[in-house]
């Protein structure tokens, strides 16, 4: 499933990006050019925004919070989403799907103590930011199993 969201929904945005999930976030962006891009991409709508739901033609979610939690409880529950098995596979900025990248490649681009410390890198193609399972990693695990009962599948 492929979602575009509009200006009010970027950290939605970047948490459905961290899940997997191919998120379009224009911001800013006019009402007439994210129906166009749910439209022409299939893609759902995500919004905030009431009137611009009722003008869609299309599967969308008028996300009902604004708290970050209850908008992707909301969103998972509706569309039931399965957000188990794509865990980091995307970028968070850019939305392009990252590569698995050797080691050595990344030995310049990231601080020693993370070189030293993981065996394990990816790199956004678009934008060039480099991953990795640091600490933070577990710390967004936890958060999405609080939230959402969630549970990752390898």
């Amino acid at each position: 499933m492929r979602f575009v969201a509009d200006d009010m929904l970027g950290r939605l945005a970047k948490w459905l990006r961290l899940l997997g999930y191919d998120v379009i976030y224009p911001a800013p962006a006019r009402d007439a050019q994210l129906l166009r891009l749910a439209q022409a991409e299939d893609r759902v709508l995500l919004t905030r925004d009431r009137g611009l739901a009722e003008r869609s033609f299309g599967r969308r979610v008028l996300v009902e919070s604004g708290d970050l939690w209850e908008q992707l409880r909301q969103v998972v529950r509706e569309l039931d989403l399965d957000v188990g098995k794509d865990f980091l596979t995307r970028c968070a900025l850019c939305n392009e799907p990252i590569e698995p990248l050797p080691k050595e490649e990344v030995r310049d681009s990231v601080p020693p103590y993370v070189f030293s410390t993981h065996e394990r890198f990816a790199r956004c193609p678009k934008c060039g930011r480099i991953y990795w399972e640091g600490s933070h990693v577990e710390r967004m695990r936890r958060k999405l199993k609080e939230a959402l009962g969630w549970k990752e599948r390898t």
